[in-house]
Parts: C-alpha cells; structure tokens; sequence
C-alpha cells in the first residue's frame, strides 16, 4: 500500500495502544457486554473512553 496508509495505520495503533491503557487506568477490562478491551478496534475503544469519562464525570451523576 502507500505510504500515507501506512502512516494512518501506524497513527491509529499507537492511538488504541493509548485507549487501552487509559481504560487499564480506570479499571476497564471488558465492555458492558463482555468483550475483552483487547478485541476492540480503534472506533470502539474510543466510544468505550467516551462512556466511561461520561459516567465518571462529577456533572453527569445524575444520569
């Protein structure tokens, strides 16, 4: 493939590497439904970041 692809993957990775270790910080192992954090791709994992800061955040108790 070209070059650019190859950029945006390695990007990516790197950027779910962080995601998994962000989620390891919070205690996160697994998603609501049971899928390890492991199997996720990059899109999920970043949607899984985005609920558990939600859920975490001291302005969304309510919810």
């Amino acid at each position: 493939m070209g070059i650019l692809y190859d950029k945006v993957m390695v990007t990516k990775e790197a950027k779910r590497q962080i995601f998994i270790s962000c989620l390891l910080e919070k205690g996160i192992t697994a998603t609501k439904d049971g899928t390890s954090i492991y199997d996720l791709d990059y899109y999920d994992l970043r949607l899984e970041l985005v609920k558990v800061d939600f859920r975490e955040s001291p302005e969304n108790r309510w919810f």
